[in-house]
C-alpha cells in the first residue's frame, strides 16, 4: 500500500504538479522548487543504496563530476581519499553540498562550472565518480572526453547512473516523455544509453551491471553501474 500511495503521488507530481507550478512561474518553480526535488530524489534510499556500492571504491585524489547536493560524501572512505574536487553548475545546490561536507569533515574544494570544461589539469584525477550525473549533463559526450582528458593513465572513472531501459515499453515512455521530462528535472533525460555513451567515447569497460531499481518508476528506475579505464 505505501509503495502504491508512493509511485500515484509521484506520477501525479511529475506529470501534472510540478509542471503546472513551472508553466506559471518557471523562476520560482528553478530557484525554490527544483532543488529539494533534486535532493529529495537524489537521497531516496533505492539510490542510496547504490551509492554505496560505488563511493568507497574511489581512491587519491578525486573528482566528483555532478556533486549536486553532496548525497555521495557520507559514503567516502576518508582514509582512501586525498581530497575531493566537486564540480556542479548550481550554486544553490552547492550551498547544500558545503554544509554536508562540514559534516562529515571531508576536504572538498568545489568548483561552480560546467562538467564539459574542465579547469583541472590533464592526468592529474586518480578516481573519477558520477552518480546520477551523465543524464542531466547538457553535452554528456565532451564531459566523457573531459573525464578522459583529466584522468590518469592508471586512473578509473566509477559510476552509478539511470537511462535507456532495454524493455521497448519502457524505452517508449522514455522516449516519449523526454519532451517536458528535462524542464521540471533539472535537465534530466532518462533516455541515454550510458553504455553507448562510454564506449563511443574511448572507454574501456572493466564492469558493468543493471538492474532496474526496487519502488523505483521503471522508465526512472533503470540503473548501470561499474568502472571503466581509459
Amino acid at each position: 500500500m505505501k509503495k502504491f500511495r508512493y509511485l500515484l503521488i509521484s506520477y501525479i507530481s511529475i506529470f501534472i504538479l510540478f509542471p503546472l507550478i513551472r508553466l506559471i512561474n518557471k523562476k520560482f518553480y528553478d530557484k525554490n522548487i527544483l532543488p529539494q526535488v533534486i535532493n529529495s530524489s537524489c537521497n531516496s534510499k533505492p539510490i542510496d543504496y547504490q551509492r554505496k556500492k560505488i563511493i568507497p571504491q574511489a581512491k587519491g585524489l578525486v573528482l566528483e563530476i555532478g556533486i549536486g547536493p553532496g548525497s555521495n560524501l557520507k559514503h567516502y572512505e576518508q582514509n582512501n581519499v586525498k581530497k575531493i574536487i566537486g564540480v556542479d553548475p548550481s550554486s544553490e545546490l552547492n550551498k547544500i553540498a558545503i554544509k554536508r561536507a562540514e559534516k562529515h569533515n571531508l576536504t572538498v574544494e568545489f568548483l561552480i562550472e560546467s562538467a564539459d570544461n574542465l579547469s583541472v589539469p590533464d592526468n592529474s584525477i586518480d578516481t573519477v565518480v558520477s552518480t546520477y550525473a551523465l543524464c542531466s549533463i547538457p553535452n554528456p559526450s565532451m564531459t566523457l572526453k573531459e573525464i578522459h582528458r583529466v584522468l590518469k593513465p592508471t586512473g578509473r572513472f566509477i559510476f552509478s547512473e539511470h537511462g535507456l531501459a532495454p524493455d521497448t515499453s519502457v524505452s517508449f515512455i522514455q522516449n516519449g516523455i523526454d519532451f517536458f521530462y528535462p524542464k521540471i528535472a533539472g535537465g534530466c533525460h532518462v533516455n541515454r544509453d550510458i553504455e553507448s555513451l562510454l564506449t563511443q567515447n574511448s572507454f574501456k569497460i572493466e564492469k558493468l551491471e543493471n538492474i532496474y531499481l526496487p519502488g523505483t518508476q521503471k522508465f526512472l528506475g533503470y540503473n548501470s553501474w561499474g568502472s571503466v579505464s581509459i
